[in-house]
């Protein structure tokens, strides 16, 4: 019992926590607290939009007076011709066109196209696919063409396109 009853007055002891207490009670008097000023806010000053009486940037009319002034700056002359009787390939995409062979005639050597199960003769200087798509060239395994599209501008421009030979297996 003796031993219980010396622990129990030991736990009872400051055990330093008085000068601990002491040293920060003269640290907080020695202390300064120093609190900087808030600055004056700044007067509000509100600005007019300008931009309201302007012509929205979005607007489809500003697209179209664009695009009417970039074709007229930059009419290069190229148009297909509107007025010329169409050709029998010339209805179907070059996606349906399969060229299957080549026939050599006198001088002039003409491609076979099929369609479905029709066959059609071919060469230079006809026009094939809906986009105005001359013949060039007729070799042994293509057909080059030159066709006359629009652009998203509205422009005409040419581009080339081939259609190759296409081998049966047997």
């Amino acid at each position: 019992m003796a031993i219980v009853a010396l622990l129990t007055l030991t736990g009872c002891g400051d055990n330093g926590v008085t000068e601990l207490q002491q040293w920060m009670e003269s640290v907080k008097k020695e202390t300064r607290v120093v609190v900087a000023k808030v600055s004056e806010p700044k007067v509000y000053v509100p600005v007019i939009y300008a931009g309201k009486v302007d012509l929205d940037p979005f607007n489809s009319a500003k697209l179209l007076v664009a695009l009417a002034r970039m074709k007229a700056e930059s009419n290069n002359g190229l148009r297909p011709d509107m007025e010329r009787r169409k050709e029998v390939l010339e209805a179907y995409s070059l996606d349906e066109l399969k060229m299957v062979g080549v026939i050599e005639r006198s001088t002039a050597r003409h491609a076979l196209i099929q369609v479905d199960k029709s066959v059609f003769q071919a060469k230079v200087g006809n026009y094939i696919g809906p986009n105005f798509g001359l013949i060039t060239k007729i070799t042994d395994s293509n057909l080059e063409l030159k066709e006359i599209v629009q652009d998203a501008a509205g422009e005409w421009i040419e581009r080339k396109a081939t259609l190759e030979l296409q081998e049966t297996k047997k």
